[in-house]
């Protein structure tokens, strides 16, 4: 069973923290979740690390406002209050040694804010990268695959409502609802297959984050840009991951960071949608296989 830790934040924030594996490993890996979701959609990759890397240790964490995290007041539902969210963290639980960094969506890009707001300390442990559906350019290639006119009133429709739901506090959405709206999540969330295991999942953890946290976050999601920020972390080993049928973050978003970051392994999954870490656990659980025997070469070579 991994540790639970608490760690409060400067604005008295608790943030839900699981660890597993020894304390001195020679490398950290901390798993940060996507938007609505919570640190329980990593359960592949967490199971996969703890069989195949028992000596390396295994961090997830639930955002604020989201799983079993406290809600936050409304001006901090923002990347860059993640982004130091994140910092804090680390500090507490990986102060020290090497540590890999995989973000999904949201999570990503929490990733990213962190590099930008905290450069020192992110070059101080940082030794790896994987970013999997997610985007450095805000809602720049969000279309939902559809037409240009109905993808602009979806986005006002969602921006209006996501600033209703961010007044409504850390009220939960009502379950019922969540049931009755499964397909629309499946639409949304998923490609071409989809395990019923995975939405009642996904279901379960959008019950669980605060619909201040729903709403709060959208502004600061859509206006995000890190190109820049990316492109100084080039000597990192890395990859980036996009299913081809992904309706939030599709494959030039994976491209743009690819781009950006040149030495990362671009791999594109054909049918799959955006809830990668679910919907193709192998490729995921390969790429950050590949990134932390990288990290795990290079934390092993003596220093001259």
């Amino acid at each position: 069973m991994p540790e639970r830790v608490e760690v409060r934040t400067t604005d008295d924030v608790r943030l839900h923290v699981e660890v597993s594996g020894p304390a001195e490993a020679e490398v950290t890996v901390v798993l940060v979740h996507g938007w609505t979701l919570d640190g329980r959609s990593w359960h592949r990759q967490v199971a996969a690390l703890r069989e195949t890397y028992p000596s390396v240790r295994v961090v997830t964490y639930d955002a604020r406002g989201h799983g079993r995290s406290s809600c936050m007041a409304l001006p901090t539902a923002t990347l860059a209050q993640l982004g130091d969210d994140l910092a804090a963290v680390l500090d507490t639980v990986a102060p020290t040694g090497p540590v890999m960094l995989v973000g999904h969506s949201m999570g990503g890009m929490t990733i990213m804010e962190y590099a930008h707001r905290h450069p020192e300390h992110f070059a101080g442990q940082i030794a790896g990268l994987v970013f999997v559906s997610t985007t450095a350019e805000g809602h720049t290639h969000t279309v939902y695959g559809l037409s240009p006119r109905i993808t602009r009133i979806i986005r006002l429709a969602e921006t209006a409502g996501a600033g209703v739901l961010a007044r409504c506090g850390s009220w939960r959405p009502p379950r019922p609802l969540l049931r009755a709206l499964q397909p629309s999540i499946r639409w949304m969330l998923f490609g071409e297959r989809c395990d019923p295991s995975d939405i009642r999942l996904v279901t379960s953890a959008v019950a669980r984050a605060s619909l201040r946290s729903i709403g709060g976050f959208r502004a600061s999601i859509g206006d995000q840009h890190r190109l820049e920020t990316l492109a100084a972390l080039t000597h990192l080993p890395a990859a980036a991951l996009v299913g081809d049928k992904d309706r939030l973050t599709p494959p030039p978003c994976a491209e743009s960071i690819a781009e950006a970051l040149s030495a990362t392994e671009l791999v594109v999954c054909p049918g799959a949608g955006h809830m990668l870490m679910m919907e193709r656990p192998k490729e995921v659980n390969d790429a950050l296989s590949g990134v932390l025997r990288r990290v795990l070469d290079a934390s092993s070579v003596p220093d001259c």
